[in-house]
């Protein structure tokens, strides 16, 4: 059963340490910490994709900053309350991480495979250059109740082809995670620059239950 599930949600990431682990919080006596992974783009740009690791796993107290790793896990997210509203914030779980000397160039250093529902109406648009967008929002089962809200973006054909969809709807995706840094409003005299992660979609189907 559990298995089953956990093949709903597959991330694998390949990059560098570039923080040092900061607490997160701990679950009966584990505790789980956050370091960031720049992960290089095929375009020359990079993604800054934060993972989550029991302590378990690794010696959180090491410093890896330039070091290099292949971690397996899952993408999730859990509600954090702040500023009387609730912000969802994502991640990647390790599951396996090994230490690597180099990643090889045109290596697939970053994708993930989700099978979830589609759990608010997509939202389709068109950017000033003509390029068209949808945003869907997918919840990923887990083991025990829980589920994962995790945000997805389609282009093109695939934008169209989501804009269709029904909540309700079963659906897989592949692609990749991406941050995104975008400047959210505070007040009229005040901007805060953010970073939102999110994944790409390259390719989606629906599901028939």
């Amino acid at each position: 059963m559990t298995d089953k599930v956990i093949e709903n949600n597959q991330v694998v990431i390949m990059g560098e340490i570039v923080s040092d682990f900061t607490f997160s919080h701990e679950i009966f006596g584990e505790g789980f910490y956050m370091v960031d992974v720049r992960v290089e783009r095929l375009s020359d740009s990079m993604d800054n994709i934060p993972l989550m690791v029991s302590e378990r796993l690794i010696d959180v107290n090491g410093d890896y900053k330039g070091m290099y790793i292949v971690v397996n896990g899952q993408f999730r997210s859990y509600n954090r309350h702040e500023e009387r509203k609730n912000k969802l914030v994502l991640s990647v779980f390790a599951r396996e991480i090994e230490f690597v000397d180099e990643i090889c160039e045109n290596t697939k250093s970053n994708q993930i495979y989700l099978d979830g529902y589609i759990c608010k109406e997509p939202i389709y648009r068109k950017t000033p250059l003509g390029r068209e967008i949808a945003d869907l929002l997918l919840a990923v089962n887990r083991p025990y109740g829980k589920s994962d809200y995790i945000p997805c973006i389609c282009w093109g054909r695939n934008a169209r082809f989501a804009n269709g969809f029904e909540v309700g709807a079963r659906c897989a995706v592949w692609g990749r995670i991406q941050s995104r840094e975008y400047m959210k409003k505070l007040s009229e005299e005040q901007l805060e620059r953010r970073v939102a992660y999110e994944v790409s979609v390259s390719k989606l189907e629906l599901i028939e239950d």
